[in-house]
């Protein structure tokens, strides 16, 4: 259309003569046909003048377009109908470059404003219009309206961005090859996952040589890419999941599996990284065979190496050992110091243990503070593998005992008891041989601790008795059979208070001594549950006798169990129980031992103050048979040192037991402490502590631990109780 108008616009004109009246007949129906053309053409013509920039002529079909008439058009300037977000200096350039004859008609698209706001896209080609003098006048522009094309290509843009970015975001990597056009696409996530960019996938045979760089590893990944291929080709165009080993841009190499979908131009391949399954996979199976703190077998990897290590004997005829190691008081550091001091502790010794390994040894953490380990069977003789496996026993609790451990930078001793028991892989299985030295340290413990003890038949019956205690004091313990008993403890004559003990009348043994059930207590923990009992037995009491005028002044004294104070909530119970059994906190004395002082002394202090502060009394007891020093008595909040019994039973025989009473009432002199002797059971005894000061007793000569009635009768024998 354009060519047409400028070919008609630059025709040449006839020159007028008035004798020709048949040439301006023709000129007018040539211009009536043009104009007719002008104004029915479904393309939008404006003509414009260079000089100006206004519209010279529009036709219909452009005034149409941008909603004006015609007449609204003419002599409008040109630029003020283009969009403000359109840089139409490259327009404005354009133009200038037909005038000055530079080009001979442009074309661009570019949008415009409608009468009523509306923008509007065109597809605008432009031209000059020539004079016969060569002059550029006019330019003549030839318009579409482009808008719903525009809008359906920026539609397409969009959707394609949107699809782009749900491939980027997807958790595999895509990759689209076209075999008519040997073209590739990929996303993000192949990116990530292989490194490859689009400088080295410049076709598909890029791939394959990228991510199989051997020859014969290629060919057989082609090949088998092929065969699926070929399936899929059969089957619907669901290319089979295949698990491949290539390698990424950075050299390293990994596990991917690929399947993919058949496309009519070429196929899309889908590729999971399987590198976080595999780690987790191993990670699972890590787990199931070592411990995850130490990083030693687990109780099932030793049952198996156990097992074939006995197999291996019986092939062999050899025989070998089990040794079995327990950490002494691990569950007092736990309850001390915290868990995070007894898992430092497991791991250092498991550091330890292995440095003791022969290669065809096993070590395994078999549970808690215990661990496990295997010695190979490589001795001809039963007698030659139990003295092998002492040497190493030895070898390990002096390893132990020696090794100062940093544990959140304080140092550490612990010790070990270790149980010993010899196969000969005969009749032997892992369960029982495991069941052997589990006996066996614990006859290590019985024994002692820091010590190491063979597997017997003696051993065997004497641990499964202490088992049979052991669950009749949990059941014991769940029904309330563990009864309180009071001693009575006496000043100048008369009876101040009570200690309160803890006797165990047995449904069919009858009763139980407590040097039988108070140290398998602390062991297994049962002394928490236990204590707790006893403590709220005696503010009970104490909050009864407080309508009774003879016994309403009495104290009552309970042993705290290390375990038990070493609880986080341990003054928060007591405090709890006192305001549940309304009892006088000031007629109620903890009595503490000095193994509690080794763990953690401030903690301790921090503790004592609290519950002093509320009115309670402290009593060290068994004073100086532990580790006591000065710098204790100084630093604790104590209220009474009790002398130990086996000072004063053997103080009238041995010079240096009397030598050790009379320093005892003389600190507790010098600190402001009360002092109290246990264990009086004759009178002489009692003259002899009055003698050098001591005026509190308790003993046999006084009265035996007995029920609440009876000492209560006691109690009223003895008179008015006075403080």
């Amino acid at each position: 259309m354009l060519d047409f108008l400028l070919r008609w616009l630059r025709r040449p004109r006839p020159k007028p003569h008035a004798g020709i009246p048949a040439d301006y007949l023709a000129l007018k129906e040539s211009h009536q046909h043009l104009q007719t053309i002008f104004n029915q053409a479904a393309v939008g013509i404006a003509l414009v003048n260079m000089e100006t920039g206004r519209f010279e002529r529009v036709n219909q079909r452009y005034a149409d377009i941008l909603g004006y008439t015609r007449q609204e058009l003419n002599g409008q300037l040109v630029f003020k109908l283009s969009s403000p977000d359109d840089d139409n200096r490259l327009t404005q350039t354009l133009r200038d470059e037909l005038r000055q004859g530079k080009r001979a008609s442009f074309h661009i698209e570019k949008r415009q404003i409608r009468k009523d706001g509306q923008t509007v896209w065109i597809d605008l080609t432009v031209a000059p219009v020539e004079q016969d003098d060569g002059l550029r006048l006019y330019d003549i522009g030839v318009i579409q309206d482009i808008t719903e094309r525009r809008q359906m290509q920026d539609a397409l843009r969009v959707s394609e961005a949107h699809l782009r970015n749900i491939l980027d975001h997807l958790p595999l990597g895509i990759l689209q090859s076209g075999s008519a056009t040997q073209r590739v696409f990929y996303n993000r996530n192949f990116m990530d996952m292989t490194g490859y960019s689009s400088k080295e996938l410049v076709n598909p045979g890029s791939w394959w040589r990228l991510a199989f760089p051997d020859a014969s590893e290629r060919h057989e990944a082609k090949t088998r890419w092929s065969t699926l291929r070929a399936q899929a080709a059969a089957q619907g165009g669901l290319i089979e999941r295949s698990e491949y080993n290539i390698r990424r841009a950075d050299g390293t190499f990994c596990s991917m599996a690929i399947s993919g979908i058949l496309l009519d131009t070429g196929e899309i391949a889908i590729f999971e990284d399987l590198s976080r399954y595999k780690a987790a996979e191993e990670q699972i199976n890590y787990l199931a065979y070592y411990d995850s703190l130490t990083g030693l077998a687990n109780r099932r990897l030793l049952k198996e190496r156990l097992a074939e290590t006995l197999h291996q004997g019986i092939r062999s005829k050899q025989c070998g050992a089990v040794l079995m190691l327990g950490l002494d008081r691990f569950k007092t550091l736990n309850e001390a110091r915290g868990h995070s001091c007894g898992d430092q502790l497991l791991r250092q010794v498991a550091q330890q243990l292995r440095a003791c390994l022969q290669p065809d040894d096993t070590l395994a953490r078999y549970a808690g503070d215990t661990f496990v380990l295997v010695m190979a069977a490589s001795q001809q003789t039963p007698d030659k593998a139990a003295q092998q496996a002492s040497q190493l026993g030895q070898k390990i609790l002096l390893i132990l005992r020696s090794a100062s451990i940093l544990l959140d930078g304080q140092s550490y001793r612990g010790t070990a008891s270790i149980g010993v028991a010899v196969f000969q892989g005969q009749d032997e299985t892992p369960e029982t041989l495991l069941q052997q030295v589990d006996m066996a340290m614990y006859q290590a413990k019985a024994n002692g601790r820091n010590t190491l003890a063979f597997y017997d038949t003696q051993t065997q019956a004497r641990i499964s008795k202490r088992a049979k205690l052991e669950a009749d004091l949990q059941i014991a313990i769940e029904q309330g059979q563990l009864q309180p008993y009071f001693q009575p403890q006496v000043r100048s004559g008369q009876i101040v208070g009570a200690e309160v003990l803890v006797r165990w009348p047995h449904p069919s043994q009858g009763l139980i001594s407590p040097a039988q059930f108070i140290p398998l207590a602390e062991e297994t923990g049962l002394i928490i549950p236990l204590g707790g009992q006893i403590l709220r037995a005696a503010c009970l009491q104490l909050a009864q006798w407080q309508q009774d005028p003879v016994l309403a002044k009495l104290t009552l004294s309970v042993n705290i169990s290390p375990l038990q104070f070493y609880r986080e909530d341990f003054v928060d119970q007591v405090l709890d129980v006192l305001q549940q059994t309304g009892a006088n906190p000031r007629l109620l004395g903890l009595e503490i031992t000095e193994s509690l002082l080794l763990q953690n002394v401030e903690s301790t202090v921090i503790k004592m103050q609290q519950l002093k502060a509320q009115g309670l009394r402290f009593a060290l007891d068994d004073f100086g048979t532990g580790y006591s020093s000065l710098a204790y008595l100084k630093r604790l909040p104590l209220d009474e040192l009790k002398i130990d019994q086996s000072f004063v039973q053997d103080a009238l025989g041995d010079a240096s037991d009397a030598a050790l009473v009379r320093t005892i009432v003389s600190l507790g002199d010098a600190f402001g402490l009360q002092v109290i002797a246990e264990g009086v059971e004759t009178d002489a005894q009692r003259r002899f502590l009055q003698a050098q000061g001591c005026l509190s007793w308790q003993g046999y000569l006084f009265g035996r631990p007995t029920p609440v009635d009876q000492f209560e009768k006691l109690v009223h024998g003895y008179g008015q109780a006075s403080a």
